[in-house]
């Protein structure tokens, strides 16, 4: 699961329930994982990261770091 893989733009994620950012997939075998992919995903869970620490005081609204 990445917490802010929704704004990833990958296909492959699923988008969690809720307010939040996440997005995951699941694997039933190590086999299936894709390096290539999962390469990519960890460079945009570095880039793009949205202000958890904040949402209580912002009401719920989130925003993106920089």
């Amino acid at each position: 699961m990445f917490w802010s893989g929704t704004s990833f733009d990958e296909a492959q994620l699923a988008p969690g329930t809720g307010k939040f950012k996440d997005a995951s997939i699941f694997y039933t075998d190590a086999s299936q994982i894709n390096t290539k992919d999962l390469r990519r995903w960890l460079k945009k869970a570095k880039q793009i990261q949205w202000n958890y620490k904040n949402i209580v005081k912002r009401k719920g609204r989130l925003v993106r770091l920089k």
